[in-house]
């Protein structure tokens, strides 16, 4: 396991990959936006996830059924870009298929919501470790699967608001008829009451940097809205980089991947501590630059596109 060091400046995801089997990326907001990366993302000859695969969700602690809808909706809004009006969620995902092409994969990632697990009874305690995120998530399916550990605001989690806002990484399954596989696995923590300042950016003030005002969440949820923003670009580093070994680029100790090559960026204009030029809820005032389904609107953080190695923004 290998945590994000602190930088100096705060704002920008940052993903952290060491071979320890387990988790090997995480997700922090902790720095400024930078100058768009120049170099395309190295792929190292890795698998990539590819073809129907289901994202299961976990939820540890109690959630509200208005906070479970957010991150449902937001799931299920991946792939129904049908009944989505522009620019979507779905469209944003779709930059992710670049990598695919480029690897000559047999086919891109078709994610579609599978099966929700809840246990609001704390069975673990309301103290995590690493090793009990990993043993959370394997009570997912472990085959064709994204196993998604959310636990609620009150739920500490080893280094959860100190180096990292989130997790992906994968773990050997149960053997099937002999044979050992690894699972994908992501964790995202509700930062609303432990940390906005540090995860919840820019729905909160920053712990420290340049203090704009915060915007207004889009599903008028902070702690929720958040969530989503970590989910997303933990799936994008999943899909891209399941197993440490796809797509990043710089040294393996400390890769930017698919979302983190894009530093704090969520729209066009964007510098340090202003996430860009948003869209904006004429009736709410809240940002969002995505539509997702049954008229859910979201704030995505910009992927690197590798076909013009440059930041991709949906407006």
């Amino acid at each position: 396991m290998a945590f994000l060091a602190f930088t100096q400046i705060i704002l920008q995801l940052f993903f952290l990959v060491s071979l320890f089997d387990g988790s090997f990326a995480s997700r922090k907001l902790t720095e400024l936006v930078q100058e768009p990366q120049a170099q395309l993302l190295k792929y190292h000859n890795g698998p990539l996830l590819f073809g129907k695969t289901s994202i299961n969700l976990i939820w540890y602690g109690k959630f509200k059924p208005s906070q479970r809808a957010i991150i449902f909706d937001f799931i299920t809004s991946l792939s129904s870009s049908s009944s989505q009006s522009q620019p979507s969620v779905a469209t944003w995902w779709k930059t992710t298929e670049k990598y695919y092409h480029l690897a000559n994969a047999k086919r891109p990632l078709s994610l579609y919501l599978g099966e929700q697990i809840l246990d609001e009874s704390y069975s673990l305690g309301k103290s995590l470790t690493q090793k009990q995120l990993v043993q959370l998530a394997s009570r997912g399916g472990q085959r064709y699967s994204i196993n998604v550990v959310l636990t609620a605001s009150d739920v500490t989690v080893d280094g959860f608001c100190m180096t990292r806002c989130g997790t992906h990484g994968s773990s050997r399954s149960a053997p099937v008829k002999g044979k050992d596989y690894r699972f994908a696995y992501i964790w995202v923590g509700n930062s609303e009451i432990q940390c906005p300042g540090y995860c919840a950016w820019p729905f909160h003030q920053p712990i420290y940097g340049p203090q704009t005002p915060p915007l207004g969440a889009p599903n008028n949820d902070l702690g929720s809205d958040a969530m989503v923003i970590n989910l997303s670009s933990l799936l994008a580093g999943t899909a891209t980089n399941p197993f440490g070994n796809g797509y990043y680029q710089g040294p393996s100790g400390a890769p930017l991947e698919a979302a983190s090559a894009c530093p704090g960026v969520y729209a066009n204009g964007a510098y340090p501590g202003y996430a860009g030029d948003l869209l904006v809820d004429p009736t709410t005032g809240a940002s969002y630059n995505a539509h997702g389904v049954n008229g859910r609107k979201y704030l995505l953080p910009a992927l690197y596109d590798p076909s013009t190695s440059s930041c991709s923004t949906l407006v």
